[in-house]
C-alpha cells in the first residue's frame, strides 16, 4: 500500500515514492497492453484488407505504428491509451488521405464488429460525436480480462510521409512544404507524423518520463474531472511544455529533483499568456515556405505550443488554459509542491531566448541573445557598451516581404511577435536627423540617417556609400512619385521612418 493515497496529500521530498508505488505501470498490465496491441494489429495486417477492393484497389498495411502515451514509454498503471497508427498503400498524399479517410474507417469499423470474436477480447465501440467533420479516427474499447481496466484504442488511417522513418536526421523540408502548402486544418496530418512525435519523448531519460507521468495523473485526477465539458488543453501540450520546462531548468539533465521539476511545470501554467515554445529538431527556419508559415504560428495568440513533428498542430490555440491554471495555482498551495525556498528551483522563462544578430553599416555583425519579455532599452544599452554612441540609437527589424520596422525601447521582442532568430540593423542619428528606410527591389530595405532639410540627391549618395547603385543609376519613389535630385525630404513631407523605393535604372 503506498504511504500517501492522494498527490496533493504527499510531501514534495515523497514525490519519486509516489510515482514508484502508484504510477509506474505493473508488469501484468504491461503484458496485456502488449497482448492486446499484438492481436489487434495481426488483424490489420492478416485480416482486416484481405480478399477486398476498397477505392477499387487492393489495400496493403505498410506499417502500423503505436503512439499514445503506450508508444512513448509514459503510461500510467492501469491506464493506457494507444494510438494505432495504420500507414495505408492508399493514401499516396495528404490529399487522398483527407478525401478517402472517412471511407477507409467505416470499412475498419465494419470488419473489425465481424471479426471481433476472432480477436479473443470484448470489443466495444466508442460512438462518435456528432459532428459534420469527417471523423479521423475510430475509437474503440478493448477488456482484456474481467477484474481489468478496459484499454482504449484510437485507430487512425495515415499517410506515409515519412517513408523510410530514420529518428536521428531531419525529414526532407518538402515533406513539411507539402503538409503546409495542402489546405489542411491545424494538426489534421499528425498521425503522419507520429514516428517523430514517439522519438521526441521516448528518447528522454527515464526520470523525466517519471515526471511527465505526475504531471498527467495530476491532469487526470484533479483537472479533467473538475472540467468535463469544457476544452481542456490534450495531455501532449502539457508533455511538451514539461519536456521544456526540464530542457530549460535542468540543462537536460539526467539527475533532477522531481519536486522542484513538478512545481516549476505548475509555475509555466499560471503564465500561460506568455508561453511560446517550439522546437527546430525535425523543421526549422532554412526552408522559405517553411520559414514563413512558422513565423505566422509563433505571431498567434499565445500560449503557443507547437508540435515538435508537425508545425501546423499548435497544441496552445484555443483551449481553456485559464481553468488549467487556476487548478494550477490550488495545486502549488498543496504538500506536493510545499517548499521552504521556491526560489531555489528551476528558473524557467515562457519562451526561449531570441538569437539577435545586429548589423552596422562598417562594423562586423555581432550575434547574442536576448529575453523576448525583456524591455527593448536593455538590448540597447548591451549594444551601447559594445560599440559605444553618443547620439540616438535607433533599432530596425524586417520580415520576410515585409515592412522595415522601429524597435521602441519600452517594447519587447514578444510584443513584436519574434521568437526565433531575427536581424536587426542599428543607425546612430543625430538631432534633428531623422532615420528613413530605402527598400530596392529584392524588398530588403536599410535604414539611413539624413537631416530632413537634405536634397534627394544627398539621400541618393548615401547610398551609394552605403554600397546601392551609382547616384546616376538610382530612382527614388515616395508614395507612387519619383522624387527630384534637388526636392528636400521636408518639402516631400518625408518623416521619421518613412520607407522610400529605390528603382535601378535600366
Amino acid at each position: 500500500m503506498a504511504l500517501f493515497q492522494t498527490l496533493y496529500d504527499t510531501p514534495t521530498d515523497m514525490l519519486s515514492a509516489f510515482v514508484e508505488q502508484n504510477l509506474q505501470p505493473e508488469g501484468n498490465w504491461k503484458e496485456e497492453v502488449k497482448d492486446a496491441w499484438q492481436r489487434i494489429e495481426r488483424f490489420f495486417r492478416e485480416q482486416c484488407f484481405r480478399d477486398e477492393l476498397v477505392l477499387d484497389q487492393e489495400v496493403r498495411v505498410l506499417k502500423v505504428v503505436k503512439g499514445g502515451s503506450s508508444g512513448k514509454g509514459t503510461t500510467l498503471n492501469y491506464s493506457s491509451d494507444v494510438d494505432m497508427v495504420l500507414f495505408l498503400s492508399c493514401f499516396p498524399s495528404f490529399q487522398d488521405q483527407a478525401e478517402h479517410r472517412g471511407l477507409i474507417i467505416s470499412f475498419i469499423e465494419e470488419r473489425l464488429t465481424q471479426y471481433s470474436r476472432n480477436l479473443a477480447y470484448s470489443i466495444t465501440m466508442v460512438p462518435r460525436r456528432e459532428t459534420s467533420r469527417v471523423p479521423r479516427s475510430l475509437s474503440f474499447q478493448i477488456q482484456p480480462r474481467r477484474n481489468s481496466e478496459a484499454i482504449g484504442v484510437d485507430v487512425l488511417p495515415a499517410y506515409d510521409a515519412l517513408r523510410h522513418f530514420c529518428p536521428d536526421s531531419k525529414p526532407s523540408p518538402e515533406i513539411y512544404e507539402d503538409l503546409i502548402t495542402s489546405g489542411a486544418t491545424p494538426g489534421e496530418f499528425s498521425p503522419s507524423f507520429t514516428e517523430l512525435q514517439r522519438h521526441f519523448v521516448k528518447s528522454r531519460p527515464v526520470k523525466l518520463k517519471d515526471l511527465l507521468r505526475l504531471v498527467k495523473h495530476w491532469y487526470l485526477q484533479y483537472l479533467k474531472p473538475k472540467y468535463q465539458n469544457s476544452a481542456l488543453p490534450p495531455k501532449y501540450a502539457l508533455e511538451l511544455l514539461t519536456i521544456y520546462a526540464w530542457e530549460i531548468g535542468t540543462d537536460k539533465s539526467n539527475s533532477f529533483n522531481l519536486g522542484e521539476g513538478f512545481r516549476a511545470v505548475m509555475e509555466l501554467l499560471i503564465d500561460y499568456e506568455n508561453i511560446c515554445i517550439y522546437w527546430t529538431k525535425y523543421y526549422d527556419f532554412q526552408n522559405e515556405t517553411v520559414r514563413i508559415y512558422l513565423k505566422q504560428q509563433l505571431k498567434e495568440c499565445r500560449p503557443v505550443i507547437l508540435d515538435p513533428a508537425d508545425p501546423t498542430n499548435n497544441l496552445g490555440s484555443k483551449k481553456r488554459w485559464d481553468l488549467v491554471a487556476r487548478e494550477a495555482v490550488r495545486c502549488l498551495r498543496q504538500a506536493c509542491c510545499w517548499t521552504e525556498d521556491p526560489s531555489q528551483g528551476w528558473h524557467v522563462q515562457p519562451a526561449r531566448n531570441v538569437q539577435v544578430t545586429v548589423k552596422k553599416a562598417g562594423e562586423e555583425a555581432w550575434i547574442f541573445s536576448v529575453n523576448p519579455y525583456h524591455p527593448i532599452r536593455k538590448m540597447k544599452a548591451k549594444i551601447k557598451r559594445t560599440w559605444g554612441f553618443s547620439g540616438q540609437q535607433r533599432l530596425s527589424f524586417q520580415e520576410p516581404g515585409g515592412e522595415r520596422h522601429l524597435l521602441s525601447n519600452r517594447q519587447t521582442l514578444a510584443y513584436y511577435g519574434i521568437f526565433s532568430k531575427v536581424s536587426v540593423r542599428v543607425l546612430e542619428t543625430f538631432p534633428p536627423e531623422i532615420q528613413v528606410f530605402v527598400k530596392d527591389s529584392s524588398g530588403l530595405s536599410k535604414p539611413y540617417a539624413i537631416h530632413p532639410e537634405d536634397s534627394i540627391r544627398d539621400l541618393k549618395e548615401k547610398i551609394e556609400e552605403g554600397g546601392g547603385p551609382y547616384v546616376e543609376d538610382q530612382v527614388l519613389k515616395f508614395q507612387n512619385r519619383i522624387l527630384g535630385n534637388h526636392r528636400s525630404l521636408s518639402d516631400l513631407q518625408i518623416k521619421d521612418c518613412d520607407t522610400i523605393i529605390l528603382v535601378k535604372r535600366n
